[in-house]
């Protein structure tokens, strides 16, 4: 499938939910103003219709990641990431359109931006059936909290330990 038809396939989806209104999610750089006032017939997809609003985490625009400047240095691999910021514009165009759930996977992938990338493939390794005990998992899910300022995900890892512990995935319970 290609990216057009992927694209107008999310178009079609998104435009058959329902639409509310909500501000949640709006985060520092963007104002609550450009925040709720994005919409998604008009806004989405945000770097096509909105580059304006997206921004690399060293503040460059789309328009400043070409060729010619990757050529020249001028863009680090921090750029090509996407920011929590995006995430969080994300996340309430998903909000309008009565998508919850993704809005909530938006909010914590954009936690998600301040754990480094090896600890999150460590964190992926622990959550897996079977690799951690219940309070392995609580420990990373503090981590989460209390070093990365990740609650969405130090929740949603918590949830993960309890379930585990309910249908015997933990470690030593094979």
């Amino acid at each position: 499938m290609d990216e057009k038809k992927i694209e107008e396939l999310v178009r079609q989806v998104l435009a058959s939910v329902g639409k509310t209104q909500s501000t949640e999610g709006c985060a520092g750089g963007t104002s609550q103003t450009e925040c709720s006032n994005l919409d998604v017939k008009r806004d989405y997809p945000l770097g096509k219709n909105r580059p304006d609003l997206v921004k690399t985490a060293r503040g460059q625009s789309l328009d400043d990641i070409t060729l010619e400047e990757v050529m020249n240095g001028n863009v680090k691999p921090e750029d090509l990431r996407i920011t929590d910021k995006t995430l969080l514009m994300q996340a309430q165009i998903a909000e309008q359109v009565g998508r919850r759930q993704l809005a909530q996977n938006f909010r914590r992938a954009a936690e998600l931006t301040k754990v480094p990338d090896k600890r999150i493939l460590e964190i992926y390794t622990a959550l897996r059936p079977y690799r951690s005990s219940k309070e392995e998992l609580l420990a990373i899910a503090d981590e989460l909290e209390h070093t990365y300022n990740a609650p969405l995900c130090a929740n949603h890892v918590r949830e993960a330990a309890d379930v585990y512990e309910r249908r015997r995935l933990l470690k030593g319970m094979e």
